[in-house]
């Protein structure tokens, strides 16, 4: 045997023994960071587990999701950031904390917009929503679908808020939300912008009175542990926003593209869910660990003292705006 002949045929033997680890390591899933706010067995939760869920059966596991939930990659505005700087490649965040960088998305931040959730679901399935979602490429962000939290209401440690006027004087944390905090301040609240990971400790050290969510966070939260009193004031409806990076976006092709988005849009219908489960024995859980639970709101009274606000909101995201929501059946 020649020693060329002996040569290919060593070099065939070489090729054929790889093959089998360059095989295993082609189909390697690819590995998605997805951070969110609060626990896995949340409404953030929900949302991420069936979007991965989708995800990874739509592409036969060329993706496999890491989950880091509870804020372990960061607050909200952290998270978003770390799209652009590619140290995680999805997110599932509260749109009081998008409207920092996608200012058209505070407009859903107006107090009382929503007349209730159907209608506010309507807003975001229709094209209002769907042209919304757009808006963010604009700014380095590729939204792929809404997800849900519920209404806000208000909970404090100082006393019961029925009117205006009970609830002036309170330390409110808000999100990082210029229209909330114009609307708390002419409520006579004094908003305390916050990063959500350091709301438990500010409400038990006192450096807060309350805080502003949904009844899905306020149970997942176990915000009964340092509040006293609840009020359903259903002040603003909460969407969320279930968002991938640029540069995860850009490598993928058509077909892997669809299944992120499909799997965003189950992902939102998750949260919903979720949301409506929660809504249901929420408030009487709430109640069981001993909170006063303010049902009777004077909700007129609110949005006579916010008139002024709404002056600000039109001037700011256009009257037509506001009226368009408003019209949607």
């Amino acid at each position: 045997m020649t020693l060329i002949r002996r040569s290919f045929l060593a070099l065939s033997a070489a090729l054929a023994a790889a093959a089998p680890v360059g095989s295993a390591l082609a189909q390697q899933p690819r590995e998605i960071k997805i951070g969110y706010a609060l626990a896995q067995n949340s409404h953030f939760g929900a949302g991420a587990l069936a979007w991965s869920e989708a995800v990874e059966k739509s592409t036969n596991g060329a993706f496999k999701f890491k989950h880091f939930p509870s804020s372990a990659l960061g607050g909200e505005r952290e998270l978003i950031e770390g799209l652009t700087l590619g140290t995680v490649e999805a997110v599932i965040v509260s749109n009081g904390a998008v409207s920092n960088f996608v200012p058209d998305a505070g407009v859903m931040d107006v107090p009382f917009l929503f007349r209730d959730t159907p209608h506010a679901r309507a807003v975001l399935d229709g094209k209002f929503g769907e042209d919304l979602l757009a808006k963010f490429r604009g700014r380095g962000l590729i939204a792929l679908a809404w997800g849900e939290q519920g209404f806000r209401h208000l909970t404090n440690s100082k006393r019961p808020v029925v009117k205006p006027e009970d609830a002036k004087g309170l330390k409110i944390r808000v999100t990082e939300n210029q229209t909330h905090i114009t609307a708390f301040r002419q409520l006579g609240i004094a908003p305390t912008p916050m990063s959500w990971p350091e709301v438990i400790g500010a409400l038990q050290q006192g450096i807060i009175d309350g805080q502003e969510n949904p009844v899905s966070v306020i149970v997942s939260a176990k915000l009964w542990q340092v509040q006293k009193y609840m009020t359903l004031t259903g002040h603003v409806y909460a969407p969320m926003a279930l968002i991938v990076s640029p540069a995860l976006w850009g490598s993928l092709n058509d077909a892997q593209k669809k299944a992120f988005t499909d799997g965003a849009r189950a992902g939102g219908l998750a949260s919903r869910k979720f949301v409506d489960d929660v809504e249901k024995s929420g408030v009487e859980e709430i109640k069981s660990h001993g909170v006063a639970v303010v049902t009777d709101v004077d909700k007129a009274a609110f949005r006579a003292a916010l008139a002024p606000a709404y002056k600000q909101f039109a001037t700011k995201f256009g009257q037509k705006t506001l009226d368009n929501i408003a019209a949607v059946k």
